[in-house]
């Protein structure tokens, strides 16, 4: 009979979902050899290959994609067993999997699960960050229990509660010249670093700019919002990021102006509407609810 380890199918599912041995690795906080083994092993109890490499690129083979196709089954079955169990303990504890963009991630959940952990100690909380399409379509199929996101996210089988909305500003660095009213066209000749494409954030800045009539070349990209300010207190150039992102004492003599006119992104918490609810995860989605109450 095949065994299949639970703990063997998270990482064949990281290693999927990433792309490659090490940034499974560096998810699951584990070596990239443990990695290396445990698929090795997971292959050898199901007696077929399951991942191979493509240029730099690890992808799963025909078998390795049908497993992939029973995970979300298999990892719910499991959730609907651990619930009933700690029904019965009364104890809250399991696993949690949150999704979240790396912006959110930095500046609201710290304080959300610092509270979470105390609270809960035996909760186990796993948190993935991307964008809201490889967010939401990890929850489709059910490899995420809840997301915090950027709007818009569409789905008939999602329960979508926005929870706060989070206002953009200009990051400047102190000696570039700027007007009192930062509008598309003020920016137009200055060089202006913006998120990567792909995401909502990104998307939401393009069409500030093409309301306005501004066919804007960034000249930058990046997917770190903490990459994108200290290449601007290096002086190479203004950013439109997140007010959460911009918050306090800003180091470097940079400035923070406000957008006109303003730019605002909406936060939402995405889960499944069937998704079975245990303590731990109840919990979870209650705090995320209240963030807009708290920020």
């Amino acid at each position: 009979m095949k065994n299949l380890n639970l703990d063997y199918l998270q990482t064949f599912i990281a290693v999927i979902r990433h792309g490659s041995f090490s940034a499974a690795a560096e998810q699951l906080d584990i070596s990239q050899p443990a990695v290396s083994q445990q698929i090795r092993q997971l292959e050898r109890s199901l007696g077929a290959p399951l991942v191979e490499r493509v240029g730099r690129k690890a992808r799963a083979t025909a078998a390795g994609q049908e497993l992939l196709g029973h995970a979300g089954q298999i990892e719910a079955a499991v959730e609907a067993a651990v619930a009933a169990v700690e029904r019965r303990a009364g104890s809250t504890s399991g696993r949690v999997r949150l999704g979240t963009g790396a912006t959110a991630c930095i500046f609201l959940l710290p304080a959300v699960l610092k509270d979470l952990r105390r609270r809960y100690p035996g909760l186990e909380i796993t948190v993935s960050t991307g964008n809201t399409a490889d967010i939401a379509k990890a929850l489709e199929d059910n490899l995420l229990d809840v997301g915090l996101v950027t709007m818009p996210v569409s789905g008939r089988m999602f329960d979508i509660t926005p929870v706060l909305d989070d206002e953009f500003v200009l990051l400047a660095p102190p000696d570039m010249g700027l007007p009192a009213r930062i509008t598309a066209a003020a920016l137009a000749d200055k060089p202006v670093l913006l998120f990567e494409p792909g995401g909502n954030t990104r998307r939401l800045a393009d069409e500030w700019f093409a309301r306005a009539g501004v066919r804007l070349a960034p000249v930058m990209s990046l997917g770190s919002v903490e990459a994108i300010k200290e290449m601007v207190g290096a002086g190479l150039g203004c950013a439109i990021l997140p007010g959460m992102a911009v918050q306090g004492k800003l180091k470097g003599g940079m400035r923070a102006q406000a957008l006109s006119p303003r730019l605002h992104r909406r936060l939402a918490v995405v889960i499944r509407r069937d998704k079975r609810l245990h303590a731990g995860l109840a919990d979870v989605v209650r705090s995320l609810k209240a963030l807009g109450k708290a920020v």
